[in-house]
């Protein structure tokens, strides 16, 4: 049957969904390819930006020093033969940062003869080669790195020549803290753009994944007979073939649960007349005159095995159309409390035979919308299931009433009741719970298929003080399902 087929089917897409738990979300996977190449390009960026601001820092701070190393040059000349310096303010003045960074400089002539300045300052190996500045990178005895700049100044004085090796140097605190200055603007805007495409990116795709979460949520909410095609209207082109897929499959599932349907129907329609037949005719035979006690005893089982197959084929027929019919509409209006007292008229007789008290306590005016013939049905299985189980003596006790928008149909008797375990098998075809009363196992699960065809639920549950068993079905009140209409709710 379709049933079980798409129960099978909604087995596959739970596990199926398992497993897309398990691996991550689309939206995670599209997210993470969209973030990865622009994280990359962040990062990248952000190094360029590094070099770019070092490059800067180091700029600014050898001009510096260059400056300050030839405004010390300028100011070594000869007196009196001798070579003196004066080192003036402006040559250290450049250097003045919030940082306060330690500045050394170092003036010697040839020979290795001090000037004036830090003996401790090194000197690279050739500085007194050439008259270029020269530009380097140093760390003092006490292990603190600087930066450094030397100037080799030719002197003349009276056909005397004389070098002289003026080098200034200064630790990096304030270039460190201008390659941050320069940086920290640049990495926060490159930041909140990672940010702000995230943010908007995880916007984007839960907003535009809303019409498959719908998909989902479609396929998810309906009942294993609803083979209903999903709709495309507002699908991605992307998505819309995979859809399309899934509504030939459910065509082709809803063409084959349709030709199983109408088997069962075809053959419940020919098997009717013989078994009635064959009913008459073993009727027939039992009311002949017979001395042969074994034989009487055969014709009676072979009768009543024959009404149980007439119960069968019934119920097999009422099946099918059951789940053969289409959903109810707003304008299909039955008179519920009418249709109850006619049921109850039919199964009297019925109720009598097995001393049961058969009762009702019906609202006026209750109509909810629905087949008629079908209703019936549905009635008349529940209380039949009732009677069939209630012990002799018992009582069984129809109540409707108006609950908002639907209406509620109550069985109550007081016979052995449904443990709670079993509760949920019992609408499972050809379940039964006990074994003490004849039955088809198909009463309540056409209760079940016709209550969901008419949009209504059934639930069983405990009598009063745990005795016997409450059958209860909601369905929808005829005014409520055309004011729905009207307004557009379904």
């Amino acid at each position: 049957m379709d049933a079980g087929r798409a129960a099978r089917c909604a087995g596959l897409l739970r596990q199926e969904e398992r497993r897309i738990v398990f691996s991550g979300s689309l939206r995670g996977r599209l997210l993470w390819w969209l973030l990865l190449p622009l994280a990359a390009f962040v990062s990248i960026s952000g190094m360029i930006s590094f070099r770019n601001a070092q490059t800067t820092a180091d700029l600014v701070q050898d001009n510096a020093l260059l400056s300050s190393m030839r405004i010390i040059g300028e100011d070594v000349d000869w007196d009196n033969g001798n070579i003196v310096i004066q080192i003036p303010p402006a040559a250290l003045e450049l250097f003045e940062s919030p940082e306060q960074d330690s500045v050394f400089y170092r003036v010697e002539a040839s020979g290795h003869r001090l000037l004036a300045g830090t003996p401790d300052l090194p000197l690279p190996p050739g500085a007194g080669a050439g008259v270029g500045p020269r530009l380097y990178a140093t760390h003092l005895d006490d292990g603190r790195a600087v930066r450094a700049a030397t100037y080799v100044r030719q002197l003349y004085d009276s056909g005397r020549t004389e070098e002289v090796v003026v080098a200034v140097a200064k630790t990096e605190g304030s270039r460190d803290a201008m390659v941050w200055r320069l940086l920290r603007p640049q990495l926060f805007g490159e930041v909140l753009t990672l940010v702000l495409a995230m943010v908007f990116v995880y916007l984007g795709l839960t907003f535009e994944l809303r019409p498959l979460m719908k998909v989902k949520d479609d396929v998810e909410d309906r009942n294993p007979s609803q083979l209903e095609p999903i709709r495309v209207a507002r699908l991605h082109v992307e998505l819309r073939p995979i859809v399309e897929a899934i509504n030939q499959c459910i065509a082709r599932m809803r063409q084959q649960a349709t030709a199983q349907r109408q088997f069962i129907s075809d053959a419940a329609h020919q098997l009717r007349t013989p078994l009635t037949l064959l009913d008459a005719q073993i009727q027939f035979a039992r009311q002949r005159e017979n001395r042969d006690a074994r034989l009487a005893e055969a014709l009676a089982g072979m009768h009543k095995s024959s009404r149980k197959m007439t119960t069968l084929t019934n119920k097999l027929l009422l099946l099918a159309q059951a789940e053969s019919a289409a959903p109810s509409k707003e304008h299909e209006r039955v008179d519920l409390s009418a249709l109850i007292a006619g049921v109850l008229e039919e199964l009297i007789a019925f109720a009598q035979s097995r001393e049961i008290d058969l009762g009702a306590e019906l609202e006026d005016g209750l109509q909810v919308t629905g087949d008629e013939a079908l209703t019936a049905a549905l009635v008349t299985n529940l209380v039949d299931n009732a009677l069939r189980y209630t012990q002799a003596g018992g009582r069984v006790t129809v109540q409707t009433q108006r609950s908002n928008d639907m209406a509620i149909v109550r069985v109550v008797d007081n016979g052995p009741g449904i443990k709670a375990e079993a509760r949920a098998r019992v609408f499972e075809r050809f379940y039964r719970a006990s074994n003490h009363a004849d039955g088809t196992g198909l009463g309540l699960p056409i209760v079940r298929e016709i209550a969901h065809r008419q949009g209504g639920t059934v639930t069983l549950g405990p009598g009063e003080d745990g005795v016997g068993l409450v059958a209860t079905v909601e369905m929808r009140l005829w005014a409520a399902a055309v004011r729905n209409a009207a307004r557009g709710d379904i």
